[in-house]
């Protein structure tokens, strides 16, 4: 079975990897799909503390903005290349989640969220308010892709190859000491302390790891649309990964990059179809809650077992 699912997942990459040849050049299913892969990274990167860490975050969107920031700041005030950007800017992530994460860490259950939404405030505040150096409420505009990378579908491989080696990244860290001793440091505290797991270092260390993929995420971000603003740092980007994470099911991986899909794509199929957008994107989600409440891919993959059983049941029988 793991070996059919990452045979599926290499399919799914390489159909991705080929669709801009199939379209006319400058084809919008490549933007969206730019659009998809860089929430399937963000939300990739929530479900790291969120699901495997079971620390609950509603300011993850901190270290999308500060990614997205970094990048945008080296571009247009020291004038670096894009590529450096992208390398540091998610360093700059990585820097906030060290800080707030030492203090986040700390606290658990109603307290470590309201914390992580504190520290997300302050953090889109001072881009908010910061007028000389973060550009306030105007943000930063004319980051664009440079020449080799806007030409075709260049930019959207690039963006297509760090989503999956980010996702990939983090499926390696998962399935790592790190990860199985974040799973222990979930589960029970205390035991996980008690067999010497250092429980705070190991949650911190997962911190920093979901901010700089997040900040990957940012920097991807505001060269795919050009411009960083106080949004990109805003309740409302976080609460956007939360729901991801949710929709797609906190069971495995493959649950955010599912959510990522269907929620962005929904996102932009309702929003150009009508002005109530916003209600009617509500009832959908509602509606697929109900239907699916260990998500889609928790479903998909409770069917998958079901089935499975049932064809060894009718195997063994006479």
């Amino acid at each position: 079975a793991g070996q059919g699912a990452t045979a599926a997942w290499c399919a799914l990459v390489l159909g991705l990897a080929l669709l801009p040849l199939a379209v006319e050049p400058g084809s919008y299913a490549t933007v969206l799909l730019t659009d998809i892969a860089i929430a399937a990274l963000f939300a990739a990167s929530l479900h790291c503390i969120l699901g495997p860490g079971g620390l609950h975050s509603f300011g993850h969107a901190a270290y999308f903005g500060l990614g997205a920031y970094g990048a945008a700041l080296l571009v247009r005030w020291l004038d670096w290349p894009m590529g450096t950007a992208l390398l540091l800017g998610p360093l700059v992530a990585a820097a906030g989640a060290l800080v707030y994460g030492w203090f986040c860490v700390r606290l658990s259950g109603v307290s470590l969220t309201m914390l992580t939404l504190a520290f997300a405030q302050i953090t889109w505040a001072i881009a908010y308010q910061w007028d000389g150096f973060t550009g306030g409420s105007n943000g930063i505009t004319g980051v664009w892709p440079p020449q080799w990378a806007a030409q075709g579908a260049g930019f959207y491989w690039l963006v297509l190859a760090l989503a999956v080696a980010g996702i990939y990244l983090l499926r390696r860290m998962l399935f790592a000491p790190l990860g199985w001793a974040l799973r222990a440091a979930r589960d029970s505290a205390l035991r996980a302390d008690a067999i010497g797991i250092d429980v705070r270092g190991v949650q911190w260390a997962a911190f920093v790891v979901a901010g700089l993929l997040a900040g990957l995420a940012g920097a991807l971000y505001v060269f795919s649309k050009g411009s960083v603003a106080p949004d990109a740092l805003g309740v409302s980007r976080s609460v956007d990964g939360l729901v991801m994470v949710l929709l797609g099911g906190m069971q495995q991986l493959a649950g955010p990059v599912v959510g990522a899909g269907v929620f962005t794509w929904l996102h932009d199929t309702v929003a150009r179809s009508t002005d109530y957008w916003r209600a009617l994107l509500g009832g959908i989600m509602l509606l697929l809650v109900l239907l699916f409440p260990q998500g889609i891919s928790g479903f998909a993959q409770m069917w998958q077992a079901r089935a499975a059983i049932k064809n060894k049941a009718q195997e063994g029988a006479p």
